[in-house]
This record gives structure tokens, C-alpha cells and sequence, in this order.
């Protein structure tokens, strides 16, 4: 419902500024200028901003300040849409701009308070954190002042200006970057929901390996309005959000120095997530990619030292079942007595209605998730109510310092002390340096529990599962110079059973990893173009785990026999131009279906996905659940099997003919880049947003988790590599290769929009260099921003 008025309200809206004529013109008007001179406020000295034939910004400053500024100022000229709409997804203000359908984002964000966090994060700045935001703020308002009132396109078809800028909006962004990146607490209240339905034995199977440990309060979550709390909640992020990283030694290497690779999986959007720029002043010199909202460059290398990061995926939320005291409403129970709520009004404005009152609850551990439900006073007549704790709830947050520290760092101390200021979700952060070493570090707030492990919403009113604190910096994960000179992460598990502490339960399946370590664990004489080459890997390990339990499928008919033998000729690669990928992919998709949809019942659709993990438990210790409950026959998983052979053989051939020969996975997995929310718009998705078909699925290096992107593209893919990048240390210049997903710019009629999409889709590369004769040659603008005397605004 909420898709649908969003699409019907945005329609609206672009019929009523197409039909007042000139947008175009005005679109045109609003490209940012790449060439000449500029007079701004705010700036110390002149800076000298030279665009590459890439449209890559290379930033000649003579303060840090100054190179913040213009970071600031670039990212203003680029992406001050994407930057505008994460600031009010994130401050619970989308409803002012895109109406009603926007509420539920806006009740979470409201309900979070993570503007209120970072207001308060960013009084507690370092004094060098203090003035990069400043700077890179200055140079933000200055791309809006330069705009005046032609701004770019979103802005002119929603009837919205921006306001300007401050360093509490950059802090804001990064702890939205966390919440994207920190899914326990959804996790947490499926395994909730489920525990009402299924057995203890049963939950087990779910997450074989993590089963949880942590007593289940039926009586207390039977009292809550689980199933309206999750259908209230905002759309999750898309599945498949992870990353690769791996750095090697000189051991292994031709060059004899390391070489980093890194490429971080998130969703596919328009414009893309990163934009790639280098910075050079006095005592700064770095290069690779930043997020627009912040100024640093997050991933990529100075002349002394290459990182890059994966997430880890540890447990940093808990949900809270807290008692409301059953004297007063308005108080709960703790270990220490009874405590009253803390209470705040949000009041969310909405365009073309009324605002929104919504009164926020609070207890010692977080904000009262459970309150987004409507008439919410029938949760407090049960008794109880749902608290959520989370890392990114305070307001003491390093993390802007760890940013500016990263790229001044000269070696692994300096890089581990800046790496120990970072707050946000929790990292694995590799390292390589010219001297030849090599380590990764693994960043972050982590909870340390009295008890329990996080897997399930736990009692509140007894202090037995309180957080005591938070893992200290010098315990967690790091290792430096490793024998084998090698180190590899894909999300998998990082530690073993001897670590001391509790990261998570819910460990990434390890199908990436090993496809790693599989083809780098005894190589040698490595260079760029084998870590290209790794990087672009289509061979699917969950094809490898599953193809077998297809292939043993009794065959219904000449059709699926052919079937069955092409399979079993398929070299199991995911590649664009086969139809086996597809039908493995719909086979395996219509398996789990058939496997658990009978258990789960309605609540199938918020459970399923690819979990091989249960999948592979199910086939080779679980076979019960290839029972269907609802017949008195005992099915086998052999049977299952080939009843999703048929389905998804019907299925396909509805979607793409009768022919499966000519099926290709790349028309039905194509990269969906969504502009948000334009993508809601038949009419303007034309423009806005980008679809073109890829390899790769979940568990290939070169990742491509797919879902439902559009109603048409049931296969379509939701995530992938936002930027794939290897470091050479070789070269203190900048040696390596770059590319992201989309373009520099966020403008849909710039050249540069989608000018990387097509790179990045044949695996091609862009040159890395911080070498001026390099970069200025085949250069598309030189700018320059000359200082005036004037204040700068914001």
C-alpha cells in the first residue's frame, strides 16, 4: 500500500512539473560547473580542483581545511540529493517531502533518535574532528549557494530545498551507515516471532551452528504485538549487504611488496553509494573513495599505507522485554525498583496533511520499539513492552576522528590508533604497507553481556542480561605479519572458540571465504590483474554445496531429463549468457519453499532467503523438515527436490518462454540500480534509474545477491560490489586499480552519472594515481576556489 501511494504521489508530481514546461532547461542549468574560477567563503588559500578524463576529482589544497572544504564543496556539486535524502531518512523528516507514504521511515528514525545522538556527538568533537566537519560543512553550503534556486533535478520536481549544512549531519550519516549495517535486532525479533510457532529443536535447525542459549520468555513476548511491530517496521535493508577483502604479502607477490584487494557489497542504487576523489596538501595525501557526507576517504591508501574494510556482522542490539509497573503505566520495573519512562514528543510533519504527534518512550536500556504499533496502549495493558539497546545510542562517538586519522596514518601503530577511535558497526579494517607488513584489525563498539547471547529479546525488569560495558579496544580482534602471509575476510566467522568474548551468533555463511581460499591459499607470483581476476569470479559455491541434492531429482518427462543432463554439464559458474544459472537459482529458491513453507506458515516471507547454512542441515542432518505437515504421506528431500524442479521449470517458463535454452541469467538477473525514490515512478525511472544484466549470486566472489527488484524481475539483483579496487604498494604514487558502480556524478543529465556502470559491468578498471602529470593529462576541467572575505553560511 505504501509502494503504491508513493508511486501514484510521485507520478503526480512529475506530470505537474512536466506540464509547466522548461525542465529541462532548468536540469541543465543545475550541472555543476567543472572549469574556472569560483569566489567562496570559507576557504583559507586557493584550491585547485582537476578533474581526470573519469570526471574524478584530484584536490591540490595548501591547508588539510582547505581539502576539506573542497571535499565538502565536490560532494555538494555531485550528490547533494543523496546526501539531502539520507539526512531527512535519517532525522524522520521524508514525510515533509514525500508525503504520508513516508510515516513509517519517519516513526522509526523519530522513535530512534539518532539525530538527537549525533547533535550531541558532535558537541564532544576532537579539536581536529571539529574543524574537518566545519570545513567540509563550509564547503558544502557553498555548492548550495552556488546552486541558488536552480537545484539539481529531485529537488526541482519534489518542490524542496535543502538547509544548510552542519558537521551533526556528517555524524548523522555515519550512524545511519551503522544501522544498515547492524540487522541483529530484526533477527532478533523474527526469532521472537517464530518462537510462539515452532519447537526449541526447530529454532535450533533454523540457525544450526548459533543455535541461541538465551531462555525464551513466551509468557512476556506473548504479550506483545510482534506480528504489528514487524509489519509497522520500515523496509529492511536488501540482503547480500557484506563485503571481500584479502591482502597478501611480498611473499606472494611479483612486485615483492603487498597487494590489497577490496570491494564492499551493498545495495544497488542511483547514484552509486561511493564517489572516488584524491586529496593533496601539507601533510595529506591520500586517494580512493568517499561517501558524500563525509569528507574523508574511507577506503583506499596514502603514499605509505592501502586498507580496506568488511563488515564483521558482530551483535551490537539487544531488544529488552521490559515489565510496566502494573501501579503506574507510566513507570517500569528494573532491578533497582520502579522507574519512570522517559518521554518525548516528536511532532513529523507531512506534506499536504496534518502533522504527526508521536510520543517517543524511553527506558535505561533504549528507545520502546514496540510503540511504533498503533494504538500502542494495548501492548502496555499486557504488561509489557519492547526496549531496543544499541551501540549507536549515545552520545560520546569517536568515529569522525577515526576517519581523519585513517588517512594521515604511516604505519600499522598509527593505523591501529586510529582504527581504535572508531565507533560505528564493527569493521575487520586490512592492512598493507610499503615496508612490506601486512594485519587486520577489527574496529567497533561490541556489548559485553552479564549473560545470554543476544539471540533473543531477554527480560529487562532483572539486570541478568545487562550490558556491562563494551569489549575494550586492545581485546578485540587483530593480527599482524601472519606467517603465511595471507589474510582474507568475506563476513565469515572471525574468531574461534577460544576468544573470549561474545561477537555474534549469526555468523555469514562461508561460502565466499572458501571460494577464496581455494584460489589464493597456495598462490604465488600474484598482481593486479590476478586480483582483478579473483575479484570477478563467478564460480558459485552454493551451486557446488546444493547441485548435487538437483541432480538426484526424479525427472518428470524428456524436458526436465535434458535438464537434469545439462546440469549436470554445467561448469557451475553464474555466468550472463547460460540458462543453468537461472534454473539452479530457481530451483534452489522453490526448495526452500517446499522444505520449510509448510513449518513456517505466514511466516515463511520474513524468514526465507538463501540461509545455506539451514539448508545444508536440513539435506544432510535434518531431513524431517522435507516432511510436508500438512499431508499424511512422509515426504524425502529426494522428493522435494524434484518437485521444485517442476515448480521452478512452470515458473520460468510463464517468466521467459518455452525454450528454457534460450533462457539467459543475465536478462533475469539484471544490476537494478534504483534511484530512490524515483525508481517508485514508471515515468521517471526512465531517467533516474539504470538495469543491465550481470553475473555472480550470492556466495561468487564477484557477489550478486539477487530478489525481487520489480514485479517483472523476480531474480533481479539487489546488491553487489558498490566499488572494487586493488592496492599496489609497489607504488607510493597511487598504484592500483579503481572502479564504482555507477558515476561521479548524481545528475542524471551529466555525462558522468552512469559513465563507471559499464566498466564496472565488463569487470574493467580505472587507473589509480596521485601523480600530477598522470592526472592532468586527458583532464576535463580545472577549477579553482579562490577565498573571499566574506563569512562562509551554515
Amino acid at each position: 500500500m505504501r509502494r503504491r501511494l508513493l508511486r501514484a504521489t510521485l507520478a503526480l508530481l512529475a506530470v505537474l512539473v512536466l506540464a509547466a514546461g522548461g525542465l529541462s532547461w532548468l536540469a541543465l542549468a543545475s550541472l555543476p560547473r567543472l572549469s574556472g574560477e569560483i569566489t567562496v567563503p570559507g576557504l583559507e588559500r586557493p584550491v585547485r580542483i582537476v578533474r581526470d578524463a573519469a570526471a574524478v576529482p584530484h584536490v591540490e589544497a595548501e591547508t588539510a581545511d582547505d581539502a576539506w572544504f573542497a571535499m565538502g564543496f565536490l560532494h555538494g556539486q555531485d550528490r547533494l540529493w543523496q546526501m539531502e535524502f539520507h539526512r531527512l531518512l535519517a532525522r524522520g523528516r521524508l514525510a515533509e517531502v514525500l508525503g504520508p507514504a513516508a510515516l513509517p521511515y519517519d516513526r522509526f528514525f523519530r522513535m530512534l533518535g539518532l539525530a538527537r545522538h549525533a547533535q550531541a556527538a558532535a558537541a564532544g568533537l576532537s579539536p581536529e574532528a571539529r574543524r574537518g566537519l566545519e570545513a567540509y560543512s563550509h564547503g558544502v553550503n557553498a555548492a548550495i549557494a552556488r546552486y541558488g534556486r536552480i537545484l539539481p533535478p529531485e529537488f526541482l520536481i519534489l518542490r524542496h530545498a535543502p538547509e544548510p549544512w552542519q558537521p551533526a549531519d556528517s555524524i548523522l550519516f555515519q550512524k545511519l551507515m551503522a544501522l544498515d549495517l547492524s540487522l541483529n535486532w530484526r533477527e532478533e525479533l523474527l526469532r521472537a516471532r517464530l518462537a510462539r510457532r515452532l519447537s526449541t529443536e526447530q529454532l535450533r535447525d533454523l540457525w544450526p551452528g548459533s543455535a541461541p542459549d538465551t531462555p525464551v520468555t513466551l509468557a512476556a513476548l506473548a504479550g506483545l504485538p510482534l506480528e504489528r511491530l514487524a509489519a509497522a517496521l520500515p523496509e529492511a535493508p536488501p540482503p547480500g549487504l557484506g563485503s571481500n577483502v584479502w591482502v597478501v604479502d611480498g611473499t606472494r607477490t611479483t612486485s615483492g611488496k603487498p597487494l590489497l584487494a577490496n570491494d564492499p557489497h551493498l545495495g544497488l542504487q542511483m547514484p552509486g553509494h561511493w564517489y572516488l576523489a584524491h586529496l593533496e596538501a601539507p601533510g595529506l595525501s591520500v586517494i580512493g573513495a568517499t561517501l558524500p557526507s563525509l569528507p574523508f576517504v574511507v577506503l583506499g591508501r596514502n603514499r605509505d599505507i592501502a586498507w580496506g574494510f568488511t563488515n564483521t556482522g558482530s551483535d551490537t542490539q539487544d531488544l529488552f522485554i521490559e515489565r510496566v509497573d502494573p501501579d503506574d503505566p507510566d513507570r517500569y520495573l528494573t532491578p533497582d525498583g520502579s522507574e519512570p519512562f522517559r518521554k518525548r514528543i516528536e511532532t513529523i510533519g507531512v506534506r499536504g496533511q496534518e502533522p504527526v504527534v508521536l510520543t517517543v518512550r524511553e527506558t535505561r536500556h533504549g528507545p520502546v520499539i514496540s510503540d511504533l504499533v498503533p494504538a500502542a496502549a494495548e501492548a502496555v495493558g499486557t504488561g509489557y513492552v519492547l526496549a531496543l539497546a544499541w551501540t549507536q545510542l549515545r552520545d560520546d562517538d569517536t568515529t569522525m576522528a577515526a576517519g581523519f586519522a585513517l588517512d594521515r596514518a604511516t604505519d600499522w601503530p598509527s593505523f591501529v590508533a586510529a582504527a581504535e577511535l572508531y565507533q560505528g558497526a564493527q569493521q575487520n579494517m586490512a592492512y598493507a604497507d610499503r615496508t612490506g607488513l601486512i594485519g587486520m584489525i577489527s574496529p567497533g563498539l561490541v556489548p559485553i553481556r552479564r549473560s545470554g547471547d543476544g539471540s533473543m529479546p531477554v527480560p529487562g525488569w532483572t539486570g541478568a542480561y545487562d550490558w556491562q560495558g563494551t569489549i575494550p579496544a586492545d581485546r578485540l580482534p587483530r593480527e599482524a605479519a601472519p606467517a603465511r602471509g595471507l589474510l582474507v575476510n568475506a563476513n565469515n566467522r572471525l574468531v574461534d572458540g577460544d576468544y573470549p568474548y561474545l561477537l555474534t551468533r549469526d555468523w555469514e555463511s562461508p561460502l565466499r571465504a572458501e571460494r577464496l581460499e581455494a584460489l589464493l591459499r597456495n598462490a604465488r607470483g600474484l598482481d593486479a590483474d590476478r586480483f582483478a581476476a579473483i575479484q570477478l569470479d563467478i564460480a558459485s559455491t552454493l551451486a557446488d554445496t546444493f547441485l548435487p541434492w538437483l541432480l538426484a531429482a526424479e525427472p518428470a518427462g524428456a524436458e526436465e531429463r535434458a535438464i537434469l543432463a545439462a546440469m549436470a554439464a554445467w561448469d557451475r559458474r553464474m555466468a550472463v549468457d547460460r540458462p543453468e544459472p537461472l534454473l539452479f537459482a530457481a530451483w534452489y529458491e522453490e526448495l526452500a519453499e517446499v522444505v520449510h513453507a509448510d513449518e513456517l506458515g505466514p511466516l515463511f516471507p520474513a524468514f526465507r532467503g538463501i540461509r545455506p547454512e539451514f539448508m545444508r542441515h536440513v539435506l544432510t542432518e535434518a531431513p524431517r523438515w522435507c516432511d510436508d505437515v500438512r499431508t499424511p504421506a512422509m515426504e524425502t528431500c529426494q522428493q522435494d527436490s524434484a518437485q521444485a524442479l517442476h515448480r521452478a521449470v512452470a515458473r520460468l517458463h510463464e517468466y521467459y518462454g518455452p525454450n528454457w535454452r534460450r533462457w539467459r541469467w543475465g536478462e533475469a538477473h539484471p544490476a537494478v540500480m534504483a534511484h530512490t525514490p524515483f525508481e517508485e515512478s514508471r515515468l521517471l525511472r526512465r531517467l533516474f534509474s539504470l538495469v543491465f544484466p550481470i553475473g555472480g549470486d550470492s556466495s561468487t566472489v564477484n557477489v550478486a545477491h539477487h530478489g525481487t527488484t520489480r514485479p517483472e524481475l523476480p531474480f533481479g539483483a539487489v546488491a553487489a560490489a558498490s566499488y572494487r579496487a586493488t592496492y599496489d604498494l609497489a607504488d607510493p604514487d597511487g598504484g592500483g586499480r579503481w572502479v564504482a558502480a555507477t558515476g561521479q556524478s548524481g545528475h542524471p543529465l551529466s555525462p558522468h552519472y552512469r559513465d563507471q556502470a559499464e566498466l564496472w559491468r565488463q569487470g574493467r578498471y580505472l587507473a589509480m594515481t596521485m601523480r600530477q602529470d598522470r592526472y592532468r593529462q586527458d583532464a576535463i576541467g580545472v577549477l579553482v576556489l579562490r577565498p573571499s572575505d566574506s563569512p562562509p553560511d551554515g
